[in-house]
Order: C-alpha cells, then sequence, then structure tokens
C-alpha cells in the first residue's frame, strides 16, 4: 500500500477527533470539571496531528524526482514532529489551568452525564486508535503510528479523568480535580517527549532495529557457502522505506555478468526479508586489497 492510500487512515483520525473533542467539550461545559477541560484540549491536539498526518502522508507519497532522488518520504517525521510539540504545547496549557483552579477550587456539576458522555469519547478514541495501529506497523508508517500511540494516551488520560471526577463526587475533595488534570499534563509531556524522540532519531538516519539487522545479516551469511564476503552495511529508515547499502566481494576472476546476477538475488532476498526496502549493493574484488579499505564513508 502507498502512502497516497494511507491518507484515508488519516481521515479516520481526523474524524475521531472531532468527534471526542466535541464529547469532551460538552463534557466540561455541564461539568465545569477542568479535569474534563484538559482531556477536550488534548483531542483539540489530536485534530491538528491528524490534519498534519494528512498533509505529510500525502507529500510522502510523491514519486522521486530531480530533486528528491531518494523520495519524499521523510515527510512522515515531520508530522510525528509537529505532533509531539503540539502535545507538549497541549499540556502547558492544562497544567497552568489546573493550577489555576487547584488555587481556586469550584464545585462540579452533573457529573454522571459528564462522565457518561466522556466514556463514549474515550471509547471512539480505543477504536481509531486500534485500527490506526494496526495500518501504521503493517505498512510502516511512522505517522500513523504516532498518531496511534497518542489516541491511546488519550484513552488513559479519559480512563484517569473520569476516576478523577467520580472521586471529587464522593469525596468532596474538589482540589482532586486539578491534581488528576496535572497528571494528566504529566503524561501527555511523556507522550509527547517520545514521540519527538522518535522523529528525531529519523531525521538523524539511525539505523534499523537490530532484529532487522539481524534479517539483512542472516540474508548476507547465506551466500557465504559461495566464497562470498560482505562488508560496509548501512542502514537507514525514512518513513515507510528501509535503505540498505553494502559492499559485496567475490571472487577476481569473476565475470562481470556473474557478479552481476549474484547482487541482482541479494537485492531480491533482501527485498523478501524486509518490507519497503531498497537495497544498493556494491560489487568488489575479493583479490584487490583496496576493496578491504573501502568500509567507511569518508574513503581515506
Amino acid at each position: 500500500m502507498k502512502s497516497h492510500s494511507l491518507t484515508r487512515f488519516a481521515w479516520v483520525s481526523i474524524g475521531a477527533a472531532i468527534a471526542t473533542m466535541a464529547l469532551k467539550a460538552f463534557s466540561y461545559i455541564i461539568t465545569g470539571s477542568v479535569g474534563f477541560l484538559s482531556d477536550a484540549a488534548e483531542s483539540l491536539v489530536n485534530l491538528a496531528g491528524g490534519v498534519m498526518a494528512l498533509a505529510m502522508l500525502s507529500i510522502a507519497a510523491r514519486p522521486a524526482d530531480d530533486h528528491h532522488a531518494y523520495g519524499h518520504s521523510k515527510a512522515e517525521y515531520f508530522a510525528s514532529t509537529v505532533e509531539g510539540l503540539l502535545i507538549l504545547v497541549a499540556a502547558a496549557g492544562i497544567g497552568s489551568a489546573a493550577v489555576h483552579r487547584l488555587l481556586s477550587p469550584q464545585p462540579l456539576e452533573q457529573v454522571r452525564m459528564g462522565i457518561a458522555v466522556s466514556a463514549v469519547a474515550a471509547i471512539v478514541n480505543l477504536g481509531a486508535g486500534w485500527l490506526l495501529l494496526r495500518a501504521g506497523r503493517r505498512h510502516g508508517s511512522v505517522t500513523l503510528e504516532a498518531n496511534a500511540r497518542h489516541l491511546f494516551t488519550d484513552v488513559w488520560t479519559s480512563a484517569g479523568v473520569i476516576v478523577g471526577v467520580a472521586a471529587v463526587t464522593l469525596t468532596g475533595w474538589q482540589r482532586l480535580d486539578p491534581v488528576i488534570a496535572l497528571a494528566v499534563a504529566v503524561n501527555i509531556v511523556w507522550t509527547g517527549a517520545r514521540i519527538l524522540q522518535g522523529s528525531v532519531l529519523g531525521f538523524m538516519d539511525t539505523a534499523l532495529p537490530e532484529e532487522e539487522q539481524a534479517a539483512i545479516r542472516g540474508v548476507l551469511d547465506s551466500y557465504a557457502g559461495q566464497g562470498i564476503h560482505y562488508h560496509a552495511l548501512r542502514t537507514r529508515r525514512a518513513g515507510q522505506r528501509r535503505f540498505v547499502s553494502v559492499h559485496v566481494l567475490v571472487p577476481g576472476e569473476w565475470t562481470v555478468q556473474r557478479g552481476h546476477q549474484l547482487t541482482e538475488q541479494i537485492e531480491n532476498d533482501l527485498r523478501a526479508a524486509l518490507p519497503n526496502v531498497a537495497p544498493l549493493t556494491h560489487l568488489e574484488s575479493l583479490n584487490d586489497p583496496a576493496s578491504w579499505r573501502d568500509i567507511s564513508i569518508d574513503r581515506s
């Protein structure tokens, strides 16, 4: 599935955000709970993140061109970066409102109705998050995975707020409401930091996870019985795409045709081992001392 078809999942995120934001805002209006207000603010961030995801997935779907020979798949990292930053901004706003309410507590109203409406919103987010997480993992989309993690965080946020508001009603301790909102803010900061960390790693061309590198080495090692060696293995990920480059060393007496057929087979095996991988092999002679020195990006 290409990025342009993944945009339909971004629309799921946008639809869920609009629905839950309306429901949670209604809960805040009828109860006056700053906890419900904080929950509604997070849904507003979900909406902004969904719109950003839609835009970036559309850009990521563009084919490679003269100015972007490796494609546009890194655009997905912009979406997750913006979403992470928006989450942190929302957390700051929630924290400010909670501190104000902590200093000036107010009684809550129509709590049962507010809890029921918020519970419906949590169910909507749970379903949307589950759908986005499956799609993100299946198609290797960091944008959809970031959206899904945020929606699941929103579910836990809603659960915490519901428990907190119910506790306020049972105990009569009004300051418990802003305390719960502060806890929500801390949880949101943690989620935003994790999303930003993943985005930074993507922008920095971090190597593929160890389990994926092990799969790559497994393919390359399978050719050792033919007297084939390899080195200078490099990997990185850009959105849905995985890039692998490796130097393949063969006996010097091999013909160019034989070496070419080997590297073609290796590249096909790598594509079968990992989804969305773009392998690049460089053929070298086992008999040339220069081949063994050619292992770094900056060749001396």
